[in-house]
């Protein structure tokens, strides 16, 4: 609860279903901001070390696909067929 910046005092005279969602919320921010600034490549160097930031960076792209979908953002199709039409 650190990160949140919260005191011990302030846990405890918040209700569960608030802290609930405050950590719910953290732990999607987390996830939404874990590779910014990382392109496929980078990725891509780090996962030959590690194997788990692959799935972990998958996890991150379908996240912010999923924000963007919601707020309603287009983004454009890479789809091969797409370029040549």
């Amino acid at each position: 609860m650190k990160d949140l910046g919260m005191s011990w005092a302030e846990i405890k005279q918040t209700p569960r279903i608030e802290l609930e969602g405050l950590l719910s919320a953290y732990s999607e921010y987390n996830v939404l901001h874990s590779f910014d600034g990382y392109s496929d490549k980078d990725v891509s160097e780090m996962a030959k070390t590690k194997p788990d930031v692959r799935s972990q960076y998958h996890q991150y792209i379908e996240a912010n696909r999923n924000l963007k979908r919601k707020l309603g953002v287009e983004e454009k199709s890479k789809s091969f067929k797409d370029l040549l039409g």
